[in-house]
Order: structure tokens, then sequence, then C-alpha cells
């Protein structure tokens, strides 16, 4: 059970502490680009984070920008809720551009970002809170009662599918768990001229994305990277893994989303044979993040995955990436190419994107990624790409252009700026 060591005034911290805590972690978010606003900075000001993570999180933890704490899992020591990073609760909030008087849904609940979105909200605002978990819902009313919030924060045991619309209309919609679709729930009880902010999944890629209300869809204003637990309940939709090999540890896999098909026996024996490998001259420096590269290879490559694979399994010479989260990955049939990086030889933190590849059809395969690559480096890289979220009823020729994924309640198009040379 999680109890409010520091309501105890015999071990309560120094109030000169905190503040310095706070303000150093408000000047940390500011330089991470997820801190933007001062009404955001207030509310982080004020909010005792502290209070809200588990026992046995020291004040510097608690204040740390990029520290999520686990708050449940379940018998298998998997996550199902988090006090999430406030590096990632401070980009949302200013994603969803809350204001005084907004009422605001949070699906997900955790208590301390509830708290937040209440400071945002003011006195004529309203927060509600929903989980379809009675535990973590529970823990959340206790903490938002013991830390002043009893009034000012509705929490509830509901499937996020389902939203509230007891307490609808809601001027935001603010889902801080992993969504794979947007559920027709949330737009019916979203207000005119509304906004959701929903960590939505595409091929495995998840990205924290502010949706606007255009009347007959949603259309994307800007999104973020970030990482959540998945949902649970109706709209739980998990990433399949293709085992392609699993020996004393050596493990590698596909991670599938999408419903997306894939020869698992074929791409077994394609891991199995030599490697070709093609290199792009596309260069990065080593502390630059290439996360919109990865999204553009998701988003038209034909046949995206993502590879994983153990470190015993890269010591082995099976992969080069030992990434559990997975690396870009191309799938042609009986062949399949990844994303991999050497150093640039005479320059310092500089590397070049290349690809590995195995099958039948290595070479040509390697060399379809790399051009991927070349591509992005020539026409998107400073570039975002625009999602839109159509009803399923939709006629075909209403839609957007590019990526076209039919999910069960929206159809999600992903398209890219068209540049003329």
């Amino acid at each position: 059970m999680t109890t409010l060591r520091s309501m105890d005034t015999d071990t309560a911290p120094e109030p000169a502490r905190l503040e310095a805590l706070r303000e150093t972690l408000i000047g940390q978010l500011r330089e991470l680009d997820a801190l933007h606003s001062e009404e955001v900075a207030a509310a982080v000001r004020v909010v005792p984070r502290h209070l809200f993570v588990p026992e046995g999180v020291t004040l510097e933890q608690a204040y740390a920008p990029e520290r999520a704490e686990i708050t449940k899992e379940d018998e298998h020591g998997v996550h199902l809720s988090s006090v999430s990073a406030a590096r990632v609760q401070a980009m949302m909030l200013e994603q969803a551009d809350i204001r005084p008087g907004m009422r605001v849904l949070e699906i997900g609940s955790g208590g301390y970002n509830a708290a937040l979105i209440a400071e945002l909200v003011g006195e004529d605002g309203e927060v509600t809170s929903i989980d379809i978990d009675a535990d973590i819902v529970a823990r959340a009313r206790r903490l938002l009662d013991a830390t002043g919030y009893s009034s000012r924060v509705h929490t509830a045991v509901a499937d996020g599918e389902e939203g509230l619309p007891s307490r609808a209309p809601f001027d935001r919609i603010i889902v801080t768990v992993g969504a794979w679709d947007i559920p027709p729930a949330w737009t019916d009880q979203l207000a005119e001229g509304g906004r959701i902010v929903v960590p939505l999944r595409v091929r495995g890629l998840t990205r924290s994305i502010a949706f606007d209300d255009a009347e007959d869809h949603l259309v994307s204003r800007e999104y973020r990277l970030c990482g959540f637990v998945p949902m649970q309940g109706a709209g739980e939709m998990r990433v399949r893994l293709a085992v392609l090999h699993d020996v004393e540890g050596e493990e590698v896999g596909l991670r599938l989303d999408d419903r997306q098909p894939a020869d698992t026996e074929a791409l077994r024996q394609a891991l199995r044979q030599q490697k070709s490998e093609a290199w792009s001259g596309v260069t990065i420096g080593g502390s630059v993040s290439f996360a919109d590269l990865d999204l553009y290879l998701a988003t038209t490559l034909p046949d995206y995955a993502l590879l994983t694979g153990t470190p015993k399994a890269r010591e082995k010479g099976l992969i080069a990436s030992a990434s559990p989260l997975g690396t870009s990955t191309l799938l042609d049939g009986d062949s399949f190419a990844y994303r991999v990086v050497r150093p640039v030889e005479g320059e310092e933190d500089l590397y070049e994107f290349g690809a590995y590849a195995h099958g039948p059809d290595a070479a040509k395969v390697a060399e379809r990624l790399v051009e991927a690559i070349r591509t992005w480096d020539r026409e998107h890289r400073d570039d975002q790409a625009v999602y839109r979220a159509y009803p399923t009823s939709t006629a075909s020729e209403q839609l957007a252009s590019g990526l076209l994924l039919s999910k069960r309640h929206r159809i999600i198009t992903i398209s890219w700026p068209a540049h003329t040379r």
C-alpha cells in the first residue's frame, strides 16, 4: 500500500528543498522541449509529485524529468499502471492546451496528472479521471483526497473505450494509456471544437498525437514520441511477436502490428542465411533522435515490422541490434532488411544509416530500405506527417492520400507533405 510519508510532519521535507526540486524540474522540462507555457509550469510548481509516487522513491527520483514510476504489475511482471515521466506529462498537457473553465476527461488514472489538469482548469473547470482497474482508481482517489483535490477531480471505474457519457461533453480528452484505435465514444463525448490527445500506436510505433475536431474526422495538430502501458478492456489490441529464433536466451523476433501478416517460417529460414548489406550515405549525430526516420519508414514501406533481439543474440552474431522495442524492418516475402548504423570514419560522433538483410532476395531488399532512408533525408527530414482519423463508413474518395490503415473503429491515414524539386 502506498503511504503518504511526507504528510507526516516529523518526516516532511523542507519546503525550500521541495521548491528547489520543482524549479529544477521546470528548468529541465524546458530544456527538453516538453514545457513552454507559464500555465503548465505553474501547475508543476504547485502539485506535490512526490506524494503520488510509490513509497521507496526518493525526492530526487520523484522530481526527475525522465523517470516513470510503476504503480501496478500483473502476475507476470507486465506493467499495468504508472506515474508517467514528468517530461511526458508536461508535453501532453502542452499539446492539450487546457484553459480555465474547461471540462477535461482523463482516461487512465494515476492521480498526479489529474491534479495538474485541475490546476489548469481552475475552480470553474471540471476534471474527470477514469480507469478500468478499481485498485488504480482507489489509489488515485486516496492520493487526490490527501493532497487537497477531493472536490476538484471526479474519479470513476470505467472502461476507457466507452469514456464517461454521464459527465460529457468534454472540451479535452487526454488518454494516458497506449491506444491502438480511437473509439466512437471519444468523439461522441467531445465538445464542438474540442481536442483529443492520445498515445496512438501505428505499426508498433507510438506517438502522442493532438487531434483536433474537423467536423467529419479528426486531424493531427502535432505529435511527439512517447511510450505508455497498453490499454486494457474492450480497446485492448496487443502487438504480436513472431519468433524467428529462440535458443538459450538468443531470442530474435518480429513485432507485428495492425493485423499484419508475415510468413514466419520463411523468415526463420531467412535469418539463417548469410547477411547482405547496403549503405545509404545518410548520416546523423550520435545524440540526435532519428524517431522521425522510423516513423517515415513505418508509414511508407508496404510491409513494416520491428526486429527485436536479446544481447546474447547480438553477441552470437545473429543480428546487429539488441533493441527490446525493435528496429525498423522491411519485410518482403521470404526476405527482410533492418536498419543499422556505423561510425563514419574520421568523424567524431557521426554515424551512417544502412541496412542488413537476410533471405533469397537480401541484396534487393537491403537496397530498397536504404533508398527509403535516402528519400526521407532528401525530402522529409524536417517534416511532420499528418494523421487523420475517419469513421469506418467514410467513402474512399473522401480519405486523404498516404498510408491507410483500417482499424476497428477508424480508418487512419498518414501522409507526408508533397515537395516539388
